[in-house]
């Protein structure tokens, strides 16, 4: 089975739909760095709704050993550039990430992205959801921006449309 290293938006946006209990059933492993969870934890101490990487017993929290320095001229967050450099460190996992800058420089980077729309189809066709549909929906009620065009390509690669 593969293995991940994610960034923040795909827990984020997984545990407001309640789905990020999917990720130990699609991956082996799940590590995150430390910057993502400072992120998380920033967010929960302005009062949002954000998961507490220390909940999950299968979420690893793990350092990337170093950082691209041009990497750090981009207007990446500091969980993007550490997740990414995590990722690089480790080119067998798949790298979650949500933000387009973020994902064209991975891809730039030879890594395999996946983003948190990706990780729904990967539900529906493993069978731990039944539609992709109502979970798109909650996505944008939870704030993650989804144009019509991409819901539509969306449901479509998920025969729901």
């Amino acid at each position: 089975m593969l293995k991940a290293v994610s960034n923040t938006s795909p827990l984020l946006y997984l545990y407001r739909i309640g789905g990020i209990e999917w990720l130990p059933k699609l991956f082996d492993e799940v590590w995150t760095p430390e910057a993502v969870k400072n992120e998380l934890q920033a967010g929960r101490s302005k009062g949002y709704d954000v998961p507490n990487p220390d909940d999950y017993s299968w979420l690893k929290v793990v350092n990337p050993k170093s950082t691209p320095s041009e990497w750090l001229a981009l207007d990446l967050g500091a969980g993007e550039i550490a997740a990414m450099a995590l990722a690089l460190e480790n080119p067998d996992k798949v790298i979650l990430l949500d933000d387009m800058l973020a994902r064209r420089t991975a891809q730039a980077a030879g890594l395999q992205v996946w983003g948190t729309l990706k990780v729904l189809l990967e539900a529906k066709s493993h069978g731990i959801i039944d539609r992709v549909e109502p979970y798109v929906s909650k996505l944008g009620d939870s704030g993650m921006w989804i144009s019509a065009e991409i819901k539509e390509r969306i449901l479509k690669l998920s025969s729901e449309s």
